[in-house]
């Protein structure tokens, strides 16, 4: 099951001198050729025992300050970020023969932010916020949409953001961006921060 990696290719001239800018234009050409869930962004974290989690979260924001995802903050991951606030996130755009690889350390926003943020989702998503404890062992499906019904009776249309629910920011210290070519021989650029500054490398395939 092996496939000739064919469809485009990254030199260092192309990648540019900020891996903002490049991330920027390989996901503006994600959407363009309407990749299922462009946004969707692998996530790992390391608990306090040292033992590897990841799960697929979705980029909301990606500017100079870092990128943005939401989650609960008593799941799984928040809990292994608040005990180890170091992250690694990869983007794989299949169709483009293309992936994204990011490591930093991870921050919350701000409750302005979060808030900001949770008023434009969809109302079932408002409410699901607040019907899932995240991660938590539950004893059926019946408990979700009791929760659900229970958070609908009592904020309606206006459900407020809960307390454990909220945005995390990795800011980048390292950026890999992988294009896939012929005979394995891919292309790997890396940026990463030295002093305040980005040095850009090629690395091996």
């Amino acid at each position: 099951m092996r496939t000739s990696y064919e469809r485009g290719d990254l030199d260092e001239d192309a990648a540019g001198g900020q891996p903002l800018g490049l991330f920027e234009r390989w996901f503006g050409e994600a959407m363009k050729a309407r990749v299922p869930e462009p946004s969707a962004m692998t996530l790992a974290t390391v608990g306090p025992g040292g033992r590897p989690s990841t799960r697929v979260v979705l980029l909301k924001t990606a500017d100079a300050s870092g990128l943005v995802f939401f989650t609960n903050y008593h799941s799984r991951k928040a809990r292994e970020l608040e005990a180890n606030p170091y992250a690694a996130v990869q983007f794989h755009w299949v169709e483009l023969q293309r992936v994204v690889r990011v490591e930093g350390r991870v921050e919350r926003t701000s409750a302005e932010e979060s808030d900001a943020y949770f008023v434009t989702r969809p109302l079932d998503s408002r409410i699901g916020a607040w019907a899932s404890p995240q991660s938590e062992v539950i004893a059926n499906r019946g408990v979700l949409l009791a929760n659900a019904a229970k958070a609908s009776a009592k904020y309606g249309l206006n459900p407020p953001r809960p307390p454990h629910w909220g945005g995390y920011r990795l800011v980048p210290d390292t950026w890999e961006f992988w294009a896939g070519r012929k005979s394995r021989l891919h292309d790997r650029v890396r940026f990463r921060l030295d002093g305040g500054e980005w040095v850009r490398e090629r690395l091996a395939p």
